[in-house]
């Protein structure tokens, strides 16, 4: 029984890719130097939030592997950002407190993120951007996040438009983000 924990997911090599994928996504320098978004840990943590959720949502709605990708490429995320913490020197005991108040984080940016995604709606995309990534009020950082909420937009539209197998067979499709204006 115990040992079905510890059991090894036939997608493995899938998360471990896809998962490179969003942290390759998250580095892109033009978000820091050409997009305004601060180079510090909380910054990268809602980049990688906004990131994480196009893929997972991508993958959910596809049909199956893609739920079950989903479900075990959020475990990795977090799963990877525990070793982080841990490795930053952050205690032991800290550790599991940080990774429930960043995956609270996480499920309510995506819903946020998801609404705006429905809607199709670059102005709510803007403004949870604004407060989320770049801590600023709507009114006053929407401007600074309408190319974040643009550039969210194409990858959404670059996911649609790949087949389940790219995901699952090769390489989140996530555009340049020097490429959106």
């Amino acid at each position: 029984m115990i040992f079905a924990m510890f059991k090894r997911s036939g997608n493995q090599r899938v998360i471990e890719r896809l998962h490179g994928d969003i942290v390759a996504a998250v580095r892109q320098p033009s978000l820091y130097a050409d997009y305004g978004v601060d180079d510090t840990f909380d910054a990268r943590y809602e980049v990688l939030i906004l990131c994480a959720t196009l893929l997972v949502r991508r993958l959910a709605l596809s049909p199956s592997p893609g739920p079950e990708v989903s479900q075990e490429l959020t475990d990795r995320i977090f799963s990877e950002l525990d070793a982080a913490m841990r490795e930053m020197g952050v205690g032991d005991l800290a550790v599991p407190k940080r990774i429930k108040k960043l995956a609270a984080a996480f499920l309510g940016r995506r819903k946020a993120y998801d609404a705006a995604l429905s809607a199709a709606s670059t102005e709510q995309m803007a403004a949870s951007l604004s407060r989320n990534v770049y801590g600023l009020e709507p009114a006053e950082g929407a401007a600074r996040a309408a190319r974040l909420a643009r550039y969210a937009f194409a990858v959404e539209a670059a996911f649609s438009a790949a087949p389940l197998e790219i995901f699952v067979k090769g390489s989140a499709p996530f555009p340049k983000a020097e490429a959106i204006e």
